[in-house]
C-alpha cells in the first residue's frame, strides 16, 4: 500500500490517498480505511462516511462492503463534524508565552493535541478551549487555534493561533522552513559522526498502516539535521533540528540510520526502559512574532521522567 498524505503542518481538506497494493486486495474498503487513518477512530464512522460519499475509489463513490483491488486509488476527504460541540476542559498547561496573538505551550508527554472523530476530550485543543477562549478557527472546529503538531508522547513546545492572522502567518512560516525547531533525543547505539543530516522521503509503510518509513513510494521530502550532545556507550543522546516536518520524521529517519528513539514503541526498543513513551522532547521552538514581526525563541527544560532516564543511562 503507498499513501499520498497531507503534511501536519497544515491541515486542508484536501483528500487523503492510498493505491493499493498486492496484500491489501480483496480487503473491505471500510476496514482498510479504518486501519490505516493514524487516529483512532471506528470502523462504524467510516462506514457511514463512506456512506455518505466521502470515499472514492478510483473517482467514484462505493459501499462500505467495497472489495479492494490491486492498484485501486482511494480518496477520503474527512468531513467537518456536525453538531459536534467540543467541551473547555480544565486540564493544566504550562504557559511559556503568550499574548493576544500566539501562546506558546510545554506539553506535557501523553498528551494529545487535538481531537479526533469519535474522541473529542482530553486533548490538547480541549485545554485550550478552557485557558484562552480565543482561538484561530481556521483549521475547523476540531482544531481550533492548531498550526502545527507533535505526537501525543512527546514532549515539548508548541505554538497555537489566537486569530486567523496569527495562524496564517505562523504556518507559511512553517511552509517557508523558517521556524527554528530544535528536539533533544536519547537513542540507541552509539553515533560516531558528531553531526550530520538524514535527507530521506517519508511515506506510509507498506507492511503496518499505523507506521511511516523511508521510501521512494507516493512519499515526501523529509530532512533532519542532528548534532551529538553526549555518548555514553550503547546509547547517545542528540539534538536535532527540524528542516520539514512529516509526521514521525524524526523517530522514522532515527531509525533509519540504525539509532531508534529509546523508549519508542512503534519504531525502537520500549521493554524495560523507564518512561512511558519515546524519549523525544521539543526543546527549541523560534518563529517571527505574526504581528511585531519580532523574532522569538523559546526554550523549555527535558521534563523529568527523561532526565532521569538520562542520568540512570549515564551512570550505569
Amino acid at each position: 500500500m503507498n499513501t499520498n498524505q497531507t503534511s501536519p503542518e497544515t491541515v486542508t481538506q484536501e483528500p487523503i490517498e492510498w493505491t493499493v497494493e498486492n496484500q491489501f486486495a480483496n480487503e473491505r474498503i471500510d476496514k482498510f480505511i479504518t486501519e490505516a487513518l493514524e487516529e483512532d477512530i471506528s470502523r462504524t464512522l467510516v462506514q457511514q462516511w463512506v456512506k455518505d460519499g466521502h470515499v472514492k475509489v478510483n473517482g467514484k463513490a462505493v459501499k462500505p462492503n467495497y472489495k479492494l483491488s490491486l492498484h485501486d486509488v482511494i480518496a477520503l476527504v474527512i468531513p467537518e463534524p456536525q453538531g459536534v460541540e467540543l467541551l473547555a476542559e480544565n486540564i493544566p498547561l504550562t504557559v511559556v508565552y503568550e499574548d493576544s496573538d500566539v501562546i506558546v505551550i510545554n506539553k506535557q508527554r501523553g498528551l494529545v493535541v487535538h481531537p479526533a472523530p469519535g474522541h473529542y476530550s482530553g486533548t490538547l485543543v480541549n485545554a485550550l478551549m478552557y485557558h484562552c477562549k480565543d482561538l484561530s478557527g481556521i483549521n475547523g472546529e476540531l482544531r481550533p487555534g492548531i498550526v502545527h503538531r507533535i505526537d501525543k508522547d512527546t514532549s515539548g513546545l508548541i505554538m497555537s493561533a489566537k486569530n486567523d492572522k496569527a495562524h496564517a502567518s505562523l504556518a507559511e512560516q512553517l511552509k517557508a522552513h523558517t521556524v527554528n525547531r530544535k528536539y533533544i533525543a536519547l537513542v540507541h547505539g552509539y553515533i560516531q559522526h558528531d553531526q550530520g543530516t538524514i535527507d530521506a522521503p517519508i511515506g506510509r509503510d507498506s507492511h503496518d498502516r499505523k507506521m511511516y518509513t523511508v521510501t521512494e513510494k507516493n512519499s515526501k521530502t523529509a530532512v533532519t539535521h542532528f548534532v551529538v550532545i553526549e555518548r555514553f556507550g550503547d546509547f547517545t543522546l542528540v539534538e536535532l533540528k527540524l528542516e520539514t516536518g512529516r509526521t514521525h520524521q524524526i523517530r522514522v529517519h532515527m531509525k533509519f540510520i540504525g539509532h531508534p528513539l529509546v523508549g519508542d514503541p512503534m519504531y525502537g526498543k520500549s521493554k524495560g526502559m523507564l518512561m512511558d513513551g519515546q524519549a523525544l522532547h521539543a526543546a527549541i521552538l523560534g518563529f517571527t512574532h505574526p504581528r511585531t514581526g519580532e523574532w522569538m525563541q523559546f526554550e523549555a527544560p527535558i521534563p523529568p521522567d527523561m532526565e532521569n532516564l538520562i542520568s540512570t543511562i549515564r551512570t550505569t
